[in-house]
């Protein structure tokens, strides 16, 4: 029996990735010139960018809000999913971060359907109050404003939009009541208001794999 250990699951990952994601140039692309510019790699993994991919287009979404852009790696899944017509709008605090993911998106040739908003995102939400509703939205962002972003996601969807807030699992520290992790208790209070919350009807998956010990928490507007 193969141990189960980091190693492993990041082999497991690879031969999954292999297998059901294969090579992409555009976004193999992206990956290298996000390495390029210096920025952390804590972007998706592939399986979980085709997971968004297939979320995306069962669902039927059409306009995604992506909060968190970093180099434009999952934006690339989200607005390859959402089609001909469809629309992405992403936010990203640093412009850098913004200049790389644009420059990935365009070269990908997904930047008529892709809007970046730079800012900090609790700045920049209110302000797409008004316009047509969002029928999915990724939150993959600072983790202590994930109740302020989940709060939002429910303001700017509408009854049957998909929610789905990554980075759950922190390495099995969700459990710890005492912890004095910020980002910890981001997660923990966001995982609270998406059960205490009517707004949402929601459930979380741990997994393992290259980025870890960590989780997906997915959820839908009622």
């Amino acid at each position: 029996m193969v141990e189960s250990s980091p190693e492993n699951w990041r082999r497991a990952d690879e031969f999954l990735s292999d297998v059901l994601v294969g090579h992409d140039p555009d976004l193999e692309a992206a990956l290298a010139a996000q390495n390029e510019a210096g920025l952390p790699p804590i972007e998706v993994a592939p399986v979980s960018g085709k997971l968004l991919s297939l979320l995306t287009r069962i669902s039927g979404a059409r306009r995604v809000l992506e909060i968190g852009t970093l180099g434009g790696y999952s934006t690339i899944w989200l607005a390859r999913a959402v089609g001909d017509g469809g629309e992405v709008v992403t936010i990203e605090a640093e412009p850098g971060n913004a200049a790389i993911a644009r420059a990935s998106i365009d070269a990908a040739d997904l930047g008529e359907r892709v809007a970046i908003r730079i800012g900090r995102a609790a700045d920049v939400l209110p302000t797409l109050e008004g316009s047509e509703p969002f029928d999915l939205v990724f939150i993959d962002a600072d983790k202590e404003s994930n109740t302020v972003y989940l709060d939002w996601a429910a303001r700017l969807g509408r009854p049957g939009t998909v929610v789905i807030l990554d980075n759950i699992g922190r390495e099995g520290e969700i459990v710890r009541e005492d912890t004095t992790d910020s980002k910890v208790i981001g997660t923990r209070q966001a995982l609270q208001m998406l059960a205490d919350d009517p707004r949402f009807d929601a459930t979380a998956l741990q997994t393992v794999g290259v980025k870890g010990w960590d989780g997906v928490a997915l959820a839908v507007i009622v």
